[in-house]
């Protein structure tokens, strides 16, 4: 779920139970097995964290697509269009960046190169604009039995 502006909400199904949320000003990364075996919450101010300066941001409505990216390539896709671009500075945690935009100006696609060669590929299907959503869809409040890490260290 995608609330402009800054306010989101991925529920994943693999692994069961981990849970991304923004609500504007801060970010949460809930895993419910960390790296120590028992449910981990990091969070993280919104405008200090990887995934602000990434490519989701222009999903939130924070992010200049101009001022961000270079070597921009489109092509066409099916009835829409593919974005391919390359950041403008160095310092971020990836090196390209694909967008598929459908004919009515949705992005439908956002895959993610990183330096390392990963791949994080994001497709948005069934999009319904501006649903009336609970503002609690966007809180979080973590487990006592998470170890909680601010920052995202």
């Amino acid at each position: 779920m995608l609330q402009k502006p800054g306010r989101m909400r991925w529920d994943y199904s693999q692994p069961q139970g981990k849970l991304f949320v923004s609500d504007g000003k801060f970010m949460w990364l809930y895993t419910p097995a960390g790296p120590s075996g028992h449910p981990r919450a990091e969070k993280m101010k919104l405008q200090e964290s990887d995934d602000m300066r990434a490519p989701l941001a222009f999903l939130l409505g924070k992010l200049n697509f101009a001022k961000e990216f270079r070597n921009l390539h489109a092509r066409p896709e099916g009835t829409g269009t593919r974005i391919l671009a390359e950041p403008k500075t160095d310092n971020l945690p990836y090196s390209a960046v694909e967008f598929v935009v459908t004919a009515e100006h949705r992005i439908r696609e956002v895959k993610v190169t990183g330096f390392d060669n990963s791949i994080l590929d994001f497709t948005f299907d069934e999009e319904i604009l501006n649903p009336p959503l609970d503002g609690k869809l966007f809180q979080f409040q973590a487990p006592p039995e998470a170890e909680v890490v601010e920052g995202g260290a």
